[in-house]
């Protein structure tokens, strides 16, 4: 009903603008309804092309097959035409097969890509963590440090601090591996994560 109450007071506003203003402006509001129905067509056009980008997004990953490189290259060339969060979301799915192919810097540059096509930040986050494992995979450790460096928002505390601690242990930093970890352990984290978190501190000695 809201919208509708909206409409109305703004028709009504033209109304009492026209009768104020007499004939002379009829050019003036004859552009405004011009512009108000080029608006909804552009509205309308966007809603459309989104649902079909969506079709288009759940067709491609659906046929996702790391043995079948066609359904790879298909779903690369959506996400490198398609500049938004359905980009974003084919890279993070193709990255998955590249990692299970064990194609470590294709799965990373799917990651860096989907990082350029999407603004919404929690994406990001995901994105960023996938980039970062996978760089501690690829033995860049620094690398992997930087990249969580970016992620912002207390949601992602305890996963940080766990692959932290884990980019840290590699380089030999076994205080700088248990801070992080600890830091985790006292964060809002599942159970289950702070258990293994509390594991990989027990086993430090």
């Amino acid at each position: 009903m809201e919208v509708y109450s909206n409409e109305n007071e703004q028709v009504d506003a033209l109304r009492r603008f026209f009768a104020n203003n007499g004939k002379a402006l009829v050019v003036g509001v004859v552009l405004g309804v011009g512009a108000l129905v080029g608006w909804r067509f552009w509205s309308n056009s966007q809603d459309g092309n989104a649902r079909v980008t969506s079709a288009a997004y759940q067709q491609v990953t659906s046929a996702l097959d790391a043995s079948k490189p066609q359904t790879l290259a298909a779903a690369s060339k959506f996400a490198s035409e398609n500049n938004n969060t359905y980009g974003a979301l084919a890279s993070l799915d193709l990255a998955k097969q590249f990692v299970e192919k064990n194609q470590l810097d294709e799965a990373a540059t799917q990651l860096q890509n989907g990082l350029k096509n999407t603004d919404d930040a929690n994406l990001q986050a995901v994105l960023n963590l996938r980039l970062a494992r996978i760089q501690l995979q690829q033995k860049k450790a620094d690398d992997a440090l930087k990249t969580l460096d970016t992620i912002k928002g207390d949601g992602w505390v305890a996963i940080i601090a766990d692959i932290r601690g884990e980019a840290l242990l590699s380089k030999g930093d076994t205080q700088g591996a248990r801070d992080a970890w600890s830091k985790g352990i006292e964060s809002d984290a599942s159970p289950a994560l702070k258990e293994m978190m509390q594991m990989k501190m027990n086993n430090l000695g």
